[in-house]
């Protein structure tokens, strides 16, 4: 693979004006496709074969009025006793004569006429019924409804529409900006060069525009989540800088060693660009990999994801080659650029010149402490993350609810009014839906399951029938006494579900967003060990390929675990147990989105094999041209480090950056990403692998040889690029 690349980098720049004319082509292309046929994203989320979705389903055959979205408007008089006088019972009248006349609303109930009034007389809920899903209500729709009410609130009222049609996509503003601002300050300080900074960040975000274009292009045809987008962009951003850097760098350590832009090209590509391949395939088979888990959101989140990965790789072999050779030797800090310019063809520049190669550097300083002090530093090490990782047995998993909402938002309003006059189980309440063959048999079970309802501990109350126009379902609502992400009200559900299970005559399914959220977090939960699984069996199996080793595959896969283990603690601690949450600008502690684990490894270990594979790479091909094993290990470690650091800062950038967004999935997506790529460079990969390579010494490296014959080589370190460039010597052009 290496020497194909090495052609290809070669190629790329030798037509550098067509591969630049070729991708700005793609960019203008895919974005006029972006333009014209974007589709709206989705905020629910679906689980095909759960009880709760099959629910919603019949809702939608058999009684359409009641499968739209709903919304709740709560309302609060000034006083209490208000509503039940003549002139509060006016207002109330005016504010669902009003909600009814809404664009998209089939009609508002009277909370007067169904007794949804708190007991002290200030409360009340209006319920609206939308003709359309969350997903299908426009902007205009849900404009005019967060906008409704106005007359009562001038009289002093308080009237705060919520429910699941406040949905839409988290906006992308200037806070993530700040990341990408100092992932360029790194890159200036890593290269010492404008140029070549400035390049690097322009070759990944042409990568990015065109997987993000691309992306909601498909949009139109595949219904993508609200966060998929998100999850692409900060992705694509990160490891798109990441691999500019890799090649841009070992490019500039070509140039020092006298090689012609050309020929450094070819080499950086060859080395560095198959590190990237390789990085990058670890990323898009574990990202497309979460289709195993048979979650259609989740595998959309997964390939969109995966799509911009593979763009971002495609973009550094091909475009980025293309751009060092418009910037020729502008690409070294000015102070080398003569020295460089001056040199004999195939004269190397000096390592004394160069800060990378400089053996008294820290990366060397560091590595020849660690490999010294290699027990202490790994027994040390292992305590620290082990705990970081106490939290981790207490993780508790649900999608988010409108009390997790920004402080001030429309959603956390009305969520918060709700539960001050009713108390947290109205905002999370459940919906059964009892199906009978024939319009008798569902009216003879709908008293037996109201009557096991409500002996089911923790229900505050069952609301009467609603009956579809053939009287063949029943829809009845059934409030807990906790709120939606509560681990009472997920018991309540279970209870629910069992006690109504023995109904004859009828079909009983408990539905609604409280328990679709808990039917995904369980599956989700169910299905996490086992992609967990999958996942070290891939780095082991990769890593096994790629260093003709058994053990270091084996640190390698046992380094990710520590990592993840961590990564989650941390992110329990703050998130879900509130612990320094102001520090992140989280207003309420909840339980972690369902979805976050299982993406979290699935991102963190492509991210950590690329970390591994551009360090000990390096250590092997040492130890191969004869060093020791302490000796590669210290050289190893002394010539990434440097990059590995800029990386790895760089990608806490970008993803620390969407931790200042207000959504909260996005926040903690952004926060959970930052500090397991911080745990994995700096504590995993720069810290306890050196020190466990050089314990390790020669039987680092060892493979039975019948596992060496039956392997094939993929030549991810370039050894088959070097025998054929041996004979060569590289001239300046």
């Amino acid at each position: 693979m290496a020497t194909l690349l090495y052609r290809l980098g070669r190629g790329a720049l030798r037509r550098r004006r067509l591969v630049v004319a070729l991708w700005l082509v793609v960019l203008v292309v895919a974005g006029l496709a972006a333009a014209t046929l974007r589709g709206p994203t989705a905020s629910n989320f679906t689980m095909p074969g759960t009880e709760s979705q099959r629910a919603l389903d019949l809702l939608a055959d058999q009684f359409p009025a009641a499968s739209g979205a709903t919304g709740t408007i709560a309302v609060k008089a000034p006083a209490d006793g208000q509503l039940a006088t003549p002139q509060g019972q006016a207002v109330v009248q005016e504010l669902v004569q009003e909600a009814s006349t809404l664009p998209g609303v089939v009609g508002a109930v009277n909370p007067l006429q169904v007794g949804a009034v708190s007991p002290n007389g200030r409360y009340a809920l209006v319920q609206v019924q939308f003709a359309t899903g969350g997903d299908e209500v426009t902007d205009e729709q849900r404009t005019a409804y967060e906008e409704v009410g106005a007359s009562a609130e001038a009289k002093g009222w308080q009237v705060a529409p919520g429910g699941e049609v406040l949905g839409g996509e988290p906006e992308i503003g200037s806070t993530e900006a700040l990341g990408v601002l100092v992932a360029a300050i790194v890159l200036i300080i890593t290269f010492g060069s404008l140029v070549a900074a400035g390049m690097t960040m322009l070759n990944a975000l042409i990568g990015v525009g065109v997987g993000m274009a691309g992306l909601f292009a498909l949009s139109g045809v595949v219904e993508l989540t609200s966060t998929a987008p998100i999850l692409a962009l900060m992705l694509g951003l990160a490891v798109g800088i990441d691999y500019s850097l890799f090649i841009t760098s070992r490019h500039r350590q070509n140039l020092l060693e006298g090689l012609s832009p050309e020929e450094a090209v070819g080499r950086a590509v060859g080395t560095a660009g198959s590190a990237v391949v390789f990085a990058g395939a670890t990323v898009v088979i574990a990202l497309a990999g979460l289709a195993v888990v048979n979650i259609p959101f989740l595998t959309v989140m997964g390939l969109a994801a995966a799509g911009t990965v593979t763009i971002a790789v495609l973009v550094a072999i091909t475009l980025q080659p293309a751009l060092l050779g418009f910037a020729g030797n502008r690409v070294l800090p000015r102070r080398l650029r003569s020295t460089v310019a001056s040199a004999a063809p195939g004269e190397p520049v000096g390592e004394e010149t160069l800060p990378v190669e400089d053996r008294s550097g820290f990366g060397f300083r560091w590595a020849r402490f660690v490999t010294r002090f290699r027990v202490p530093v790994i027994l040390v090490s292992l305590l620290g993350l082990g705990l970081l990782a106490l939290p981790t047995p207490d993780m508790r998993l649900a999608l988010p609810d409108a009390s997790t909402a920004t402080v001030g938002s429309p959603a956390r309003v009305a969520s918060d009014l709700t539960t001050e006059g009713f108390g947290p189980g109205f905002t999370g309440r459940l919906a059964v839906v009892v199906a009978g063959d024939d319009a008798q048999a569902t009216a003879a079970a709908v008293p037996q399951v109201t009557a096991m309802i409500q002996r089911t501990e923790n229900v505050l109350a069952v609301a009467p029938p609603q009956l579809s126009p053939d009287g063949r379902t029943a829809l009845l609502g059934v409030v807990p006494k906790t709120g939606p992400t509560d681990e009472a009200t997920e018991t309540l559900v279970h209870d629910v579900r069992d006690a109504v299970g023995g109904v004859k005559g009828a079909e009983v399914l408990l539905t609604g967003a409280t328990a679709i959220g808990i039917d995904v977090s369980e599956k989700l939960s169910d299905a996490l060990p086992i992609y967990l699984l999958l996942v070290v069996g891939l780095s082991v199996l990769l890593l096994m390929l790629v260093f003709r080793s058994l053990l270091v595959p084996l640190k390698a896969a046992l380094g990710f675990l520590l990592t993840v283990a961590a990564t989650f603690g941390i992110t329990v601690a703050i998130f879900q147990q509130g612990h320094l949450a102001d520090l992140v600008g989280l207003d309420s502690p909840a339980p972690l989105v369902s979805f976050l684990p299982i993406l979290l490894i699935g991102i963190l270990f492509g991210l950590a094999m690329d970390y591994e594979v551009f360090l000990v790479s390096r250590m092997r091909e040492d130890f191969v041209h004869g060093e020791t094993a302490r000796e590669a290990t210290i050289s190893g470690m002394g010539h990434g480090a440097r990059v590995v650091t800029a990386a790895a800062l760089i990608m806490m950038s970008v993803f620390g950056g969407f931790v200042f967004l207000d959504d909260p999935i996005i926040k903690s997506m952004g926060f959970a990403l930052a500090i397991g790529v911080a745990i994995d460079a700096f504590v995993v990969r720069m810290t306890i692998v050196p020190a466990v390579m050089s314990l390790l010494g020669d039987r680092a490296w060892w493979l039975p040889r019948w596992l060496n014959r039956a392997l094939p080589n993929v030549d991810i370190e370039g050894e088959g690029l070097r025998e054929h460039l041996e004979d060569r010597t590289p001239t300046r052009v």
